[in-house]
């Protein structure tokens, strides 16, 4: 298995694995057929502690907050001491609770969040606070102060930032400076082989301003692993029942890229989930991918596609069938 590394969040002095365990996957199959419940979950959570992930992502919307229930209970029962873990959640969307202040990012909404997002983790804090996405009808002071009040409230530790536009997320960088708040330290985005729009505005952005990057869906919603079909679906319960995917990856230059990567996948002599992860992390601007896995192997795989080195000729191979996309994942 290969040794995990740890590197800075960005330019705090925050240092995460290199992989991030996304837990998406794990709450309630009453929000989503293809979640694992808790039990199920347990052994994730398990592995990768002893591969030496510490990092793990959730959002108070997983499972209408079930996903941060799990989250707390496992790394309160596997991981020791907290202070060997990273936890990282996420505001904006809510549990679905009804009312008009249960979700965005005013003050009233981003201090009950996070109050209820500790209380499901079990935790006295948040190492890594998360905007899930930028809220057009909310200054932007007034988020950044909340945020900034948490922070030095002693509820959270480091703020971070997912899927916006650069100018969007520049602005927020420019109030906090301006202003003395509390300055994000990751960007949270959407970036793999068939999405790759964010190398535009967003990572030179974080690269020039010191942000750490740490990509959701980083196999494409597993689109990547080369077993989808062009009329529709897949092989696994969640590319049967997953719409998005299907709405944003399935254009002919999206099966281009994917044949592509089973073709490299075949020439290494590894799966075509770790060639996808492998080119990702060899982004010199991403932090750590945030990888969501439902079977054990899966996790194998990942851990494994941490000593995958591709040559320029097989990056290059890679990227060649990129076609541009619309903007995708943000609101």
């Amino acid at each position: 298995m290969t040794k995990m590394k740890y590197v800075r969040l960005g330019n705090s002095g925050l240092r995460v694995s290199r992989l991030c365990l996304g837990t998406m996957t794990y709450g309630s199959k009453k929000w989503r057929e293809w979640v694992l419940e808790e039990e199920e979950a347990r052994p994730f959570f398990e592995k990768a502690l002893e591969a030496g992930i510490n990092f793990f992502d959730t959002a108070d919307v997983y499972s209408g907050g079930v996903s941060e229930e799990i989250v707390g209970r496992a790394l309160k029962d596997m991981a020791g001491d907290r202070e060997d873990v990273v936890v990282a959640t996420k505001c904006f969307f809510g549990t679905g609770a009804r009312g008009v202040n249960r979700s965005g990012l005013s003050r009233k909404s981003i201090m009950a969040a996070c109050d209820a997002s500790l209380k499901r983790l079990g935790l006295d804090y948040i190492d890594l606070y998360q905007i899930h996405r930028f809220d057009r009808n909310v200054p932007m002071e007034e988020t950044l102060e909340a945020l900034s009040d948490l922070v030095r409230a002693g509820k959270v530790r480091y703020i971070g930032a997912s899927s916006m536009y650069g100018w969007q997320f520049q602005k927020y960088l420019d109030l906090a400076e301006k202003h003395g708040f509390v300055r994000f330290v990751s960007m949270q985005n959407h970036y793999n082989l068939v999405y790759r729009e964010e190398e535009r505005e967003m990572m030179p952005l974080c690269a020039a301003e010191g942000i750490g990057v740490i990509p959701w869906s980083p196999q494409a919603r597993g689109f990547l692993a080369g077993n989808r079909h062009r009329q529709g679906g897949g092989d696994t319960s969640r590319a049967k029942t997953d719409e998005q995917a299907a709405g944003w990856y399935y254009d002919d230059s999206d099966f281009a890229v994917a044949d592509r990567n089973v073709e490299i996948a075949k020439k290494l002599g590894v799966s075509p989930a770790q060639t996808a992860l492998a080119w990702v992390l060899a982004n010199p601007v991403v932090t750590a991918p945030i990888v969501g896995v439902s079977k054990l192997p899966q996790f194998d795989e990942a851990l494994a596609a941490l000593g995958i080195e591709l040559s320029a000729e097989d990056k290059a191979a890679l990227e060649e069938p990129y076609r541009p996309h619309r903007v995708l994942g943000h609101l």
